[in-house]
């Protein structure tokens, strides 16, 4: 029996189904919160994009985020005119949407590979343009803290408003067949697309989180070792009176509460000696999906890196299916 370096057991993590409350205006506050961005929307901006590869076709797009917000991203397109299926990507924590022409695995397999800039991020590790335009009242350095105080302020409330915008306006591009969005994404990526998944309803057609971040937030925030978790962690340990206001806010985007509303064919993978995501916030959020089309794919020797190409050829399988191609 594989055993993590920092969680439970395989046969536990199987049986692990945590007691997490959702907040009882959950449905409200992301029923306002998408009308006022949907409200504040303008037409997306497509334009060709300098990019060094000939055979796929890359275009820069501008979309309406949260408030309105101009979010970037990258559309890329095998050649030919056919209408096809669109899998929307989301990027890992710190990273953006890159350079032109640097993410188009998708693309390769017969899809329009949507990929959205992160705001405020893409500087640790992938090149992003997006500012967050909002400010944040005292943070521990990161994202994870900004606006953690009030639910309404939150960093990821902004963020995951953008993922979600993003289902919008893929569903009327061009060449995309609207019946057939896929979400997916690695780590933070994998945790917005389990929330555009569950608060786009029937916008998305399949889910596909890769070692989800951002699920079971009360358990991750105590027991996960190493960042970003801990960043709220080191928050708490000077904010003490904090905890209670701050276990609240992350209710409304922890990814094992959202999971619920998924009623969407979901495949989720797993690295069980991942020590950034612990696999337990992992199993949380699969269990809670709604579907009853899901699976999960589980790599007992693997860290944070999870199955890397070889499940990306496994979900390639897994979504032809579901798409009929």
């Amino acid at each position: 029996m594989a055993v993590t370096l920092t969680d439970m057991p395989l046969e536990a993590l199987h049986a692990y189904r945590p007691e997490l409350p959702a907040p009882d205006a959950l449905e409200t506050f992301w029923d306002a919160t998408l009308n006022e961005a949907r409200a504040a929307a303008t037409a997306p901006r497509i334009t060709p994009a300098d990019a060094p590869l000939k055979a796929l076709r890359i275009e820069d797009l501008t979309f309406s985020g949260f408030a309105g917000d101009e979010i970037r991203g990258w559309i890329v397109r095998p050649p030919g005119d056919e209408v096809l299926p669109a899998v929307i990507e989301y990027i890992g924590y710190g990273g953006g949407r890159g350079l032109p022409g640097e993410r188009v695995t998708w693309a390769n397999a017969g899809y329009v590979h949507v990929i959205m800039d992160t705001r405020g991020q893409g500087s640790s590790w992938s090149v992003g343009v997006t500012p967050d335009a909002h400010g944040s009242a005292a943070a521990f350095p990161g994202v994870m803290t900004r606006g953690i105080r009030d639910p309404h302020d939150y960093y990821y409330r902004r963020l995951i408003t953008d993922a979600v915008r993003l289902v919008d306006v893929v569903r009327s591009l061009p060449g995309v067949d609207p019946d057939r969005v896929a979400v997916t994404g690695v780590s933070q990526g994998g945790g917005l697309s389990i929330a555009a998944a569950a608060l786009a309803a029937d916008a998305v057609a399949a889910v596909l989180p890769d070692v989800p971040f951002l699920c079971d937030f009360p358990n991750a925030i105590l027991r996960t070792p190493l960042p970003p978790f801990t960043e709220i962690t080191r928050y708490l340990s000077v904010h003490r009176d904090d905890a209670e206001r701050a276990l609240q806010t992350v209710s409304y985007v922890d990814g094992a509460i959202l999971a619920r509303r998924i009623t969407a064919p979901a495949y989720f993978s797993v690295g069980l000696m991942d020590d950034i995501v612990l696999p337990s916030g992992v199993f949380a959020a699969y269990h809670a999906v709604a579907s009853e089309d899901s699976a999960i794919e589980v790599y007992p020797y693997n860290g944070h890196e999870g199955g890397g190409y070889r499940h990306f050829v496994k979900q390639v399988a897994w979504l032809d299916a579901r798409f009929g191609r």
